[in-house]
């Protein structure tokens, strides 16, 4: 099979993006753009596509590994994934998700795992998902010199907790404590925050409130940038159709209807031509 690498000749006259970019570019106004990426190849192509932000998501546990939830899988999985990903970047910021299990014990735990992806993977940040119950954790990462990207709103590892994925904070309660916890997340160190699946009109207030850009999925067009899953984007996930992805392309076609054609010039005899063999 044949391979191919990315020159590492130009990597010196790439800026790279860092935390530090991410903050001017909120008092720039200028929006950030952050896709999830699994995979070396795939990170290459949204890198060189001009991505600002790349997460190494737990969705993998969804579109990878093909689980319902992004529960299973493991800090030893996103590692590789992680891994794999920051070999293909020359330009974006690239941010791990740590998964569930490995920061929910305590501050400690936290600190290891996070450590743990940054020392193994090359990686430039992690996220956690939650609000004041992870603010230790998220102030002991950061005190060891770790970048670390918060998450409120709808937190899908907590999905059992709230039974449904269904947009969060739509009553009073749930909107006062997601305003305590972005200002908490902000005050421990965080160099942004990820809001999911909350209504605009909260998501733009809550932007206003901090300092520090806040990145939106199913939020609306007030947050400081946007994130979707690269496989619902690019239109793989055909059976995932919510409201707030926009699908750029149909590649599950696209692809289903390449693969058989070659399937049937392979059957006719037709691939390879005498032009393609040695």
């Amino acid at each position: 099979m044949s391979t191919q690498t990315v020159s590492a000749s130009t990597a010196a006259d790439v800026a790279r993006v860092t935390t530090q970019t991410l903050l001017e570019m909120r008092d720039e106004e200028t929006p950030v753009a952050m896709l999830t990426a699994y995979d070396y190849t795939s990170a290459r192509i949204l890198d060189e596509a001009g991505v600002d932000v790349l997460l190494v998501g737990d969705s993998a546990s969804n579109v990878m590994a093909g689980h319902e939830t992004t529960l299973p899988i493991t800090l030893d999985q996103m590692i590789y994934h992680a891994q794999c990903v920051v070999r293909g970047v020359r330009r974006a910021l690239v941010v791990v998700d740590l998964p569930f299990g490995a920061y929910q014990g305590s501050s400690r735990e936290a600190l290891r795992s996070a450590i743990r992806v940054m020392k193994e993977t090359g990686a430039h940040a992690v996220k956690l998902e939650g609000g004041e119950d992870v603010v230790a954790s998220v102030e002991r990462i950061i005190d060891a010199g770790i970048p670390v990207m918060g998450h409120l709103g709808l937190t899908p590892q907590s999905i059992y907790k709230f039974g449904t994925y269904k947009v969060r904070a739509r009553e009073d309660e749930e909107a006062e404590a997601i305003r305590r916890d972005v200002v908490r997340l902000e005050e421990a160190g965080v160099f942004g925050v990820v809001l999911e699946k909350i209504p605009a009109a909260l998501a733009a207030e809550l932007t206003a409130s901090v300092s520090v850009p806040t990145i939106g999925i199913g939020a609306g067009a007030g947050c400081s940038g946007q994130v979707l899953v690269t496989h619902d984007l690019l239109g793989l996930t055909k059976d995932f159709n919510p409201r707030f992805v926009r699908h750029y392309a149909d590649l599950a076609t696209t692809i289903t209807e390449s693969v058989g054609r070659y399937v049937s010039d392979v059957r006719a005899g037709a691939f390879p031509s005498s032009e393609e063999s040695y």
